[in-house]
């Protein structure tokens, strides 16, 4: 099953070079155009890595318990 992280390694280059291609059909030269692409991909990889970060779940549940012997 595709993962939400399989997902964003795929659309890092369409990202990239569908962005840069668009944008170079609409008239934008290419030396504009790959920045702005470049860009797009940079936006894809900080949604994945702090707006949606992986987190280990068991690490939480552990972490929001107090200790048993706390005194």
């Amino acid at each position: 099953m595709t993962g939400y992280y399989d997902l964003v390694l795929g659309l890092i280059p369409v990202a990239l070079l569908g962005t840069t291609a668009a944008l170079t059909v609409v008239g934008l030269s290419l030396t504009a155009a790959v920045p702005v692409g470049a860009l797009v991909a940079m936006a894809i990889i900080g949604h994945a890595m702090f707006v949606n970060a992986p987190a280990d779940v068991s690490d939480e549940a552990k972490s929001a318990r107090p200790p048993l012997n706390a005194d």
